[in-house]
């Protein structure tokens, strides 16, 4: 695969975009009592309870498993990341529980490194798909489809969501700070997808349109 050319005017672009505005609380109160009424109807309570736990890794990419309430990644081992740089799956006779989460790791070695310092070992956003989170939408997030960048642990809905987040890792990272810091952390799942489903960040982009602008930067064609 050629490397991915570097993207000064889309910078500039996105730089220029005017910062997310805080939602009022009447209208978030309102739609989040219509998506949580919807989510229950539709998925049971499970899915709301695994993303949302009651502590500072609010939201996260957990799932409901067994008697696991909200398991990271679908158990995916967070510190092979970094030391065998591959996805890992964790087992359950190696498990740690943080924040209210629970993480499995493939050997005693992998849980000590984690227990020492969680933090370190955290998958960014959540663990939700990173390029999702430049447009404010807690979505998706493969735990084959990752990227360690500066240290730090990003995860993917797949290989076009990571390479869409190649086209300009310095602005994309900015923005999904931006909105993971103002909106995303703390927010329900479930609300704040729907909510960004529906009102868009000024620079949305579709798969379609994102999947067009990889081709034309591995073709090195102008935009």
């Amino acid at each position: 695969m050629s490397k991915l050319p570097d993207h000064d005017s889309a910078n500039r672009l996105r730089s220029s975009q005017p910062q997310p505005e805080p939602w009022s609380s009447p209208a978030r109160r309102l739609l989040g009592a219509g998506v949580l009424a919807t989510a229950v109807l539709l998925s049971g309570c499970s899915a709301l309870v695994a993303q949302n736990p009651s502590s500072a890794l609010r939201p996260v990419n957990a799932v409901a498993e067994g008697e696991e309430k909200r398991l990271m990644l679908q158990g995916a081992d967070v510190v092979a990341y970094f030391t065998q740089g591959r996805y890992v799956p964790g087992i359950p006779a190696h498990r740690s529980v943080y924040e209210g989460v629970t993480f499995r790791f493939a050997s005693a070695e992998h849980k000590a490194l984690f227990d020492a310092a969680p933090q370190k070992y955290l998958p960014q956003y959540g663990g939700y798909c990173a390029n999702g989170i430049v447009y404010g939408i807690p979505w998706g997030g493969d735990a084959d489809a990752y990227r360690v960048i500066d240290g730090k642990l990003y995860i993917f809905g797949g290989a076009a969501s990571r390479d869409a987040f190649a086209l300009d890792v310095p602005g994309n990272r900015a923005l999904a700070d931006r909105y993971w810091t103002q909106e995303v952390a703390g927010a329900n799942s479930f609300v704040q997808r729907a909510w960004r489903l529906v009102w868009r960040v000024p620079h949305y982009q579709s798969g379609q349109q994102l999947a067009e602008a990889v081709a034309r930067a591995r073709a090195g064609t102008p935009k």
